[in-house]
């Protein structure tokens, strides 16, 4: 065989060895490393939920044939029920999509045994949530206390956040909890229950909150978004203390707003984006508790239409969220989260395309006959590193496949008469080319959050000055045709209805970032 080598072959090699050298080792090993730290912290969450799936389980077995609400049926009694706490549940609104009817049917038709008045806050009738949930609402009138509540434009902080204030203070003045609640959240009929008896039990909670359980739809924007949210799931599988907070669930004392205990309504109203984010810092600031129930795991299909495009929108809002702060130490924690993320996604990537190296370097010299070659060591030390990482990658991908397998079974226990959740649509090589895409472009997202400090959510554009919104835009050629996550119709026709393409997106983005800001002074 010739030993001759061509062009390419010569280039290819060098690239093999240069990807032997100590420190190409040193990430190729870290890549490993970051593998099989996500795969321990996907064990010890799925150790978490099925503990809570072998009690559920037990005390079936021992007659409590409703274990899925109470642990100890004598709770049901119904002097104790009499002397449940009212709770009021919050939820901001907006647009219309597939699978919000049965989302606010589970929340309105919840077992808890307590005074409960539901709050649907819109900002305006033009919302076609707004028809939507009146007429749900129209046909439980003689079984549920709910109204609509019309909270009117944000002019300090997002609209989410706006929303959120004004249900506040509408809330019955008996509320000791208030539960804020998304709309694409899907409740068990013993969620409240379960939030309520743990506040009960512990009043120095601050906040109580749960995490979704995503469930793709088969495209690739849906397996990049369930990949996105996995290795956050493992902060609120802890079955207690966190600090993690997810603005999707949260319970929180009614006095602390009423109040505005610790800052929490001036903390939101003058400026917050983000709710979660805001009050985990105020949480961080004062030192107060926030935990997170082992029951309190969601599930939340995917739109099945969910595009590429509509994953990367998505993506930019979460990583915008570093952008905002309410204190130098809130600014400096999001500044290490956003350089640590930034390293390890890249981290994570880098391993991956030296193995392709690796990999089409060993097959050119089997091919070609190269065996008696230098690089023919470097290409066999550069398998080595392969058939680790592969390795390490099954194992991760087995880990997360095992939470996800048993965070579904807990959700088919907590919610016996709901249609059952399966793992079909659930396949090991998109979720792989998900994990790669997804922590290619988190980089990217986040950089692009900072440089531009404004985002546009649901046709509705903020603008960020240190670290608080203080500019709100909204133009009708602003919103989109549908929500990122949901796929909601925000405003029918009167939105943007043209499909714009990923690379077209970032087009745009990057045309706006190179744009003066004529607003900065």
């Amino acid at each position: 065989m010739s030993t001759t080598l061509d062009s390419m072959d010569s280039i290819l090699f060098s690239l093999s060895r240069a990807f032997c050298t100590p420190f190409a080792v040193f990430v190729q090993i870290q890549g490993c490393v970051i593998c099989l730290l996500l795969a321990l912290g996907w064990l010890m969450a799925a150790y978490v939920r099925n503990r809570e799936i072998k009690r559920i389980k037990n005390s079936m077995k021992a007659g409590n044939s409703l274990a899925f609400l109470y642990q100890d049926i004598n709770e049901l009694e119904h002097s104790r029920q009499a002397k449940l706490p009212r709770v009021s549940v919050v939820m901001p609104l907006k647009g219309f999509g597939e699978h919000n009817l049965h989302n606010w049917r589970s929340q309105i038709t919840s077992l808890y045994g307590g005074p409960l008045e539901f709050l649907f806050v819109l900002e305006s009738t033009e919302d076609p949530a707004y028809h939507a949930v009146s007429r749900l609402l129209a046909t439980h009138q003689d079984h549920v206390e709910a109204k609509v509540v019309i909270a009117g434009l944000a002019t300090t902080c997002s609209q989410k956040i706006h929303n959120q204030l004004i249900g506040v203070e509408k809330m019955h003045k008996d509320t000791k909890y208030v539960l804020f609640l998304d709309d694409d959240v899907s409740l068990h009929p013993g969620t409240i229950g379960a939030l309520t008896s743990e506040m009960e039990k512990n009043p120095e909670i601050f906040i109580q909150t749960g995490y979704p359980l995503d469930l793709p739809s088969g495209t690739l924007g849906s397996y990049c978004i369930y990949e996105y949210h996995m290795p956050c799931s493992m902060g609120f599988a802890t079955g207690g203390t966190t600090f993690f907070l997810w603005g999707g669930c949260m319970m929180m004392h009614a006095d602390d707003f009423r109040q505005d205990r610790y800052g929490v309504v001036s903390g939101l109203r003058d400026g917050g984006y983000s709710d979660d984010m805001t009050l985990a810092a105020l949480a961080g600031a004062h030192k107060r508790l926030i935990t997170s129930p082992p029951v309190a795991v969601f599930p939340h299909p995917l739109a099945t239409d969910l595009s590429f495009g509509r994953y990367w929108n998505y993506l930019r809002k979460q990583t915008f969220v570093l952008e905002s702060y309410i204190s130098k130490v809130n600014w400096i924690m999001n500044k290490a989260l956003f350089a640590v993320h930034c390293y390890l996604s890249w981290g994570f990537v880098a391993p991956y395309v030296m193995s392709v190296i690796h990999i089409t370097s060993a097959l050119r010299i089997y091919i070609k006959g190269y065996s008696q070659l230098e690089d023919a060591t470097f290409a066999s030390s550069g398998m080595s590193l392969v058939i680790l990482l592969a390795i390490c990658t099954f194992i991760e991908l087995l880990a997360m496949w095992n939470l996800t397998r048993r965070e579904v079974t807990l959700c088919n226990l907590l919610s016996p008469e709901a249609p059952r959740l399966t793992l079909a649509p659930y396949h090991w090589g998109p979720i792989f080319i998900a994990m790669l895409v997804d922590n290619f472009l988190y980089p990217i997202s986040a950089f692009r959050s900072h440089f531009s400090q404004s985002i546009n959510w649901s046709g509705i554009r903020y603008h960020l000055r240190n670290g608080k919104v203080f500019k709100i835009e909204r133009r009708n050629d602003m919103v989109p045709a549908k929500t990122d996550l949901g796929g909601k119709h925000l405003y029918g026709k009167k939105g943007a209805t043209h499909k714009a393409s990923f690379l077209s997106s970032l087009g745009r983005n990057l045309a706006h970032w190179r744009q003066p800001k004529k607003f900065d002074v």
